[in-house]
């Protein structure tokens, strides 16, 4: 697949799209790294905040290593930011810390995406092991009925994957949604900086459907090679 130029006009797309995506929120959170909230408080603060305010207690607040590497992890219920949004006391600290917190109600509310996404979590582990292997082999025999039915097994295991980013397109728009409306009516960030406070935010769904287009366009490639669509045996 490394030196097939076919793939490579599959997936142009999406490493486009990767690309601008990540230029734009890494721009972003730069530029309202820059500007404080109304309120003045640091990203970890101002996601306790809002969680206390909408009455979730039991979710801790931890720091962790790396650049934008914040996490919600819903089975230890824990937040966990980077030092750059945990410590930071700007628009792009609490847009994220809070993006965060959107999660956590999520999980608390029992948000049917966010479930979804979860349940998927073990099935894609467990699929994405197995589907190259199985695409990779199946290309090494694609000239016989055995290889392209290896193909097409290891591209209904790619499948699993892509559905996982798909599911994952509302979670993230939905958490990104409610950090914005309730930054506002807890008075996190004033309603004059709520379209500022959620700029990073917005950069940052493009890295998600980035990944969505590229795990489409991958299945797509391997279905094409299978013969399943374009006409190819």
């Amino acid at each position: 697949m490394i030196f097939d130029p076919i793939y490579f006009l599959f997936v142009a797309p999406a490493i486009l799209l990767s690309l601008i995506a990540k230029t734009m929120t890494e721009s972003r959170f730069r530029k309202y790294s820059k500007v404080p909230p109304a309120s003045g408080l640091t990203g970890a603060q101002a996601a306790y905040q809002l969680m206390r305010r909408e009455g979730l207690n039991d979710v801790a607040v931890e720091k962790v290593q790396g650049f934008l590497s914040d996490h919600y992890d819903p089975r230890a219920r824990v937040l966990r930011l980077s030092p750059s949004v945990h410590d930071g006391r700007s628009l792009s600290s609490v847009g994220v810390a809070c993006h965060e917190a959107g999660h956590a109600l999520q999980h608390s509310q029992n948000y049917s995406p966010l479930a979804l996404r979860s349940a998927l979590v073990p099935a894609t582990n467990f699929t994405s092991k197995l589907s190259m292997p199985l695409l990779f082999i199946g290309l090494l025999l694609s000239a016989g009925p055995t290889g392209r039915l290896m193909m097409i097994s290891g591209a209904i295991l790619l499948s699993v994957s892509v559905l996982f980013t798909l599911v994952t397109l509302p979670v993230e728009w939905d958490a990104s949604a409610r950090a914005k409306r309730l930054m506002v009516t807890n008075g996190i960030v004033s309603p004059m900086q709520e379209k500022d406070a959620g700029a990073v935010l917005d950069a940052a769904f493009l890295t998600y459907l980035a990944a969505a287009v590229s795990a489409i366009m991958t299945l797509l490639y391997w279905l094409y090679r299978s013969g399943l669509i374009g006409g190819r045996r």
